[in-house]
């Protein structure tokens, strides 16, 4: 176990805090670790049908390119994670959901962080208005199942949350813990 002494600095941002501390390791040695508090998210595998899902277009600053990715975003206040996720598929994609399933959920950066993301799969996903979510989704593509384990393969897509909701959806499915209905 490690027991922190004292905090050394502190950048407090609107959506995020991170803080370093000097810690005392279990074997009596002072070492820094950062610690990132962050809210919780949701991210959605919505599934068009049995064979295509909805995937986003996003640049994401911090790797400086734009990425293939399923849909998500960080709980509000006094929001569910389901709320979260169904807010955060109309507005980056204009659809809506008539089923929404927990199916796992992940600590993304464990070392440094506390967030977890939550990942729902959905379906019977219908319009319902326009993304709203301009600023940081460029735009919204149904691909094809088979096509995106061969991006994940090729390295075409890379997003941590994209490739663990495929693997576990698909083991699930696998064990049958998913029905067939979800699709219908």
């Amino acid at each position: 176990m490690e027991e922190k002494i004292r905090t050394l600095g502190i950048l407090q941002a609107r959506h995020f805090s991170a803080s370093l501390d000097a810690v005392k390791l279990q074997t009596g040695r002072v070492t820094e670790r950062i610690r990132i508090d962050h809210p919780e998210a949701a991210a959605i595998l919505a599934f068009s049908d049995r064979d295509h899902l909805l995937m986003v277009r996003q640049w994401r600053y911090a790797i400086g390119c734009e990425t293939l990715e399923i849909p998500a975003g960080k709980v509000d206040p006094g929001e569910s994670a389901e709320m979260c996720a169904g807010r955060e598929l109309r507005e980056e994609t204009g659809k809506s959901a008539s089923r929404l399933v927990e199916i796992f959920s992940y600590y993304p950066a464990i070392g440094y962080a506390n967030e977890v993301i939550r990942i729902f799969a959905a379906s019977g996903l219908h319009d319902v208005s326009e993304p709203e979510d301009n600023d940081e989704i460029s735009g919204a593509e149904i691909v094809k199942l088979g096509d995106v384990h061969d991006m994940i393969l090729s390295g075409r897509i890379r997003d941590g949350k994209t490739v663990i909701g495929l693997s576990v959806f698909q083991a699930r499915m696998e064990r049958g813990e998913i029905a067939d209905t979800f699709f219908s």
